[in-house]
């Protein structure tokens, strides 16, 4: 089953962010290559593809996890999350409808 992870970033989190950034991507290249990753990105602060300093207020990953429970704990291992990045990361089972 697919799960929604939401991560809220706390204030002031685009240099945590930058620094932790490899390490974020390798664990969602990895989810990728196994398949199992459906989408991912941050939210912009500002409606710009490119926030610059004003940098972003989260992000969301949509993948496939076997229970509510391994993706709660994919979420809780995220170097965003060692990294006082997040502020807040809810995850919720996700069920995709489109496009089909």
């Amino acid at each position: 089953m697919f799960y929604a992870i939401v991560g809220q970033d706390g204030p002031d989190s685009l240099t945590k962010r930058l620094a932790a950034r490899p390490a974020h991507l390798e664990r969602l290249h990895a989810l990728q290559q196994a398949g199992r990753l459906l989408l991912a990105g941050p939210f912009p602060a500002i409606d710009s593809d490119a926030p610059g300093a004003a940098g972003f207020s989260g992000s969301l990953i949509v993948a496939e996890f076997d229970s509510l429970a391994d993706a709660q704990a994919w979420a809780d291992a995220d170097p965003y999350v060692a990294a006082g990045v997040y502020a807040e990361v809810s995850v919720k089972p996700f069920k995709k409808v489109l496009p089909a």
